[in-house]
């Protein structure tokens, strides 16, 4: 596996692939699990190249949010990524993504993220979205893989490369969760072992609605029962529960089918704020 961390050493690379060479893109910000494990495998399985980068995105995070404490784990990344058989890391530093901070061009965004996350963090997809557009630029690849935990971002950057004309494909994959549910995050590492087992609220409310859909009528109605469920689970506060529109995140009078319904939660487990979501 080759290690770049600059953009000119990557561009040399890029340059020098055989014609009509397929490239992979997973773009994460490190501290890798088994998630991301999954995304490399699937790049791997359908390009002839994956590139993965390891970059901590200050643009995404807010001025009280955690991006000092982010885990960074480089060392244990890269030998994961070897193992799997990657053939670059691509590991910039903040300077070479951004020369002349604070940026002067970022991203308006419509409606697609004036709900959940969008709306919950501020400026969030903006700074996602200025990342991903600079990297998918930076590395020119064929397909880039994104896990559906992050839901809205997958759906916001599919909308970016559809109206931007990005000559790629936006290959959205399945949330990998731990053996008990818990959908796998990097965040989840801050967990203490009692928080642990308070975050499986967000995995057993999800199944349980799922579960129960047939007894909503509303989404109004699921989110009642998930508010009735709280007081089981006293290390956990609420941020969001939403029922939407799958396809565009808009909001929907009942969980018929032909809303394709995802349900989405966002909660704090102490000081640790973890999202899901499951299709209805």
């Amino acid at each position: 596996m080759i290690h770049i961390r600059d953009i000119a050493a990557y561009r040399i690379w890029r340059a020098n692939l055989p014609a009509g060479a397929r490239v992979g893109f997973v773009p994460t910000m490190g501290a890798l699990h088994a998630g991301h494990a999954s995304l490399a495998r699937q790049s791997l399985a359908d390009n002839d190249y994956t590139v993965v980068s390891i970059f901590v995105n200050p643009t995404q995070f807010g001025p009280t949010e955690d991006l000092d404490r982010y885990p960074r784990t480089p060392d244990a990344d890269i030998a994961l990524l070897e193992a799997l058989g990657v053939d670059v890391v691509f590991m910039p530093e903040a300077k070479e993504i951004y020369p002349a901070p604070p940026a002067q061009i970022t991203f308006g965004i419509r409606s697609l993220d004036q709900k959940l996350c969008g709306a919950t963090r501020p400026g969030h997809m903006n700074g996602v979205l200025q990342v991903v557009c600079i990297l998918f630029h930076l590395i020119r690849p064929d397909r880039a893989y994104f896990g559906l935990k992050d839901y809205q971002q997958c759906l916001i950057i599919r909308q970016m490369v559809r109206e931007l004309h990005f000559p790629l494909e936006v290959v959205p994959c399945p949330i990998i969760r731990e053996a008990d549910g818990l959908a796998m995050s990097s965040r989840n590492r801050y967990l203490s072992p009692e928080e642990r087992q308070q975050a499986l609220f967000l995995t057993r409310t999800l199944q349980a609605v799922q579960a129960q859909r047939e007894t909503f009528s509303t989404p109004a109605q699921a989110l009642a029962y998930v508010q009735a469920q709280l007081p089981h689970w006293p290390g956990v506060r609420l941020d969001y529960f939403e029922i939407l529109n799958g396809q565009d995140l808009s909001d929907i009078p009942d969980l018929d089918a032909r809303w394709q319904p995802v349900a989405f939660m966002a909660a704090f487990v102490g000081k640790t704020r973890l999202i899901d979501n499951l299709p209805l």
